[in-house]
């Protein structure tokens, strides 16, 4: 299995099989609309509007499995992203990206890339924080939201980026691989 044999549901339910973004840079985000992390999108749709041009793409699956903060319909996630953020990036529908219905895109991506702690005292601080909330302490589940992989034109994924790292520390990983 690769990731362009995998189909997923955009935000209206209709199938999209990632074969679509071959050849493009993939950020593909598990994401949530209340959460301390929920001001990356800003930051999110800035790299997007940048780098869209060059073959880039931001891939957004809101998921409530986090504190349920991703409450609320798929359009009212997209809504409020919109209205909010100014979003322009490709939104899916609310999925699991842990447990026995998480969605197979995402067993894939962890597949591929496995939980490593970040850089720097605070961010492991932060990061060991997030473990006891989120029960994945020792596996590679998704730890919270706006967890982020990084995936070549190829579809390979070269890297897992946990939510505390910031923009400035993957966008060099993004221009190398454009």
């Amino acid at each position: 299995m690769n990731l362009y044999d995998i189909t997923v549901l955009d935000r209206l339910g209709n199938e999209v099989k990632l074969d679509k973004y071959q050849g493009k840079v993939l950020l593909i985000v598990n994401t949530a609309t209340g959460c301390g992390f929920t001001p990356q999108y800003e930051e999110l749709e800035n790299l997007y509007e940048e780098l869209k041009d060059k073959g880039f793409e931001i891939l957004d699956f809101p998921c409530n499995q986090f504190h349920e903060q991703a409450k609320g319909s798929d359009e009212e996630i997209h809504t409020f992203c919109t209205a909010k953020y100014h979003t322009t990036f490709d939104r899916f529908k609310k999925i699991d990206v842990n447990g026995e219905n998480a969605n197979e895109l995402f067993t894939f991506l962890k597949s591929q890339k496995g939980y490593v702690t970040p850089k720097g005292l605070k961010k492991k601080t932060t990061m060991n924080l997030v473990q006891k909330l989120s029960g994945t302490k020792g596996t590679d589940d998704i730890r919270w939201n706006f967890t982020k992989f990084l995936v070549d034109k190829n579809g390979n994924v070269v890297d897992r980026l946990e939510p505390v790292e910031e923009v400035k520390e993957y966008k060099d990983k993004i221009l190398a691989l454009l």
